[in-house]
């Protein structure tokens, strides 16, 4: 890919757990453990319907909406810390098709962003262990939004930071509510089949590896 300086700006924005990285495991670890501080026992089918909402979306799903704030900070913290421990004691790979992906896009001229639900600790400890943090332009994280996903706000945030109209970004992501606040965005989507067995996306693979040379351009394209 070569740069073409004519281009109007465009820009992708990148979800983290189970599209940049296959978390899944780390984050089910260090839920269980959190919870069972609690006295709490996580099912794996509950923490599979909530992942990759924010934590306090998360707990009140567990716990109901009277949990007290307090609560949910002091059982985020554990949990998060576990996760970061659990990177970088074990580290953790891109998945399949992300660093190429990643660096052909920076050569284009495409603008990137990270639009996470995580905290932003969270964020910087897995943009290190990959060695990416040159391929972003920008990082929005849950602290940085009042309403997480499938609410848009996180990725028109991104959008505003980039400079770029939500209808020349597209959106990669693993989770129906990822995909849902692409939609509301108003912007084209990629679902990778990570951590769920289907998806509603403009395009769904099983890995980025899949895509062709003219994958992101051609979504750009079909959105006029």
């Amino acid at each position: 890919m070569t740069v073409d300086q004519n281009i109007k700006p465009r820009a992708v924005l990148w979800d983290v757990d189970g599209t940049l990285v296959d978390s899944l495991d780390y984050h089910w670890l260090s839920w269980r453990a959190a919870l069972a501080n609690e006295g709490y026992t996580l099912r794996r089918e509950q923490f599979m319907a909530t992942f990759g909402r924010r934590n306090d979306e998360i707990l009140r799903t567990y716990f109901g909406p009277q949990i007290p704030p307090e609560r949910i900070r002091r059982i985020s913290l554990d949990k998060e810390e576990q996760y970061r421990e659990m990177v970088r004691r074990h580290g953790i790979e891109p998945l399949p098709g992300v660093r190429r992906w990643l660096e052909q896009l920076k050569a284009a001229g495409w603008r990137q962003a990270v639009a996470s639900s995580a905290p932003p600790l969270n964020l910087e400890v897995i943009l290190a262990a990959l060695e990416v943090n040159a391929c972003f332009d920008a990082i929005v994280s849950a602290e940085e939004v009042e309403r997480g996903k499938p609410d848009p706000q996180i990725f028109l945030t991104a959008a505003a930071k980039l400079q770029t109209p939500p209808a020349r970004c597209i959106v990669v992501e693993d989770a129906p509510a990822g995909t849902e606040a692409a939609r509301r965005a108003g912007m084209r989507a990629i679902g990778v089949l990570t951590t769920h067995a289907a998806l509603e996306a403009d395009l769904v693979v099983n890995t980025l590896d899949e895509l062709d040379e003219t994958a992101f351009a051609a979504l750009l394209v079909a959105a006029r």
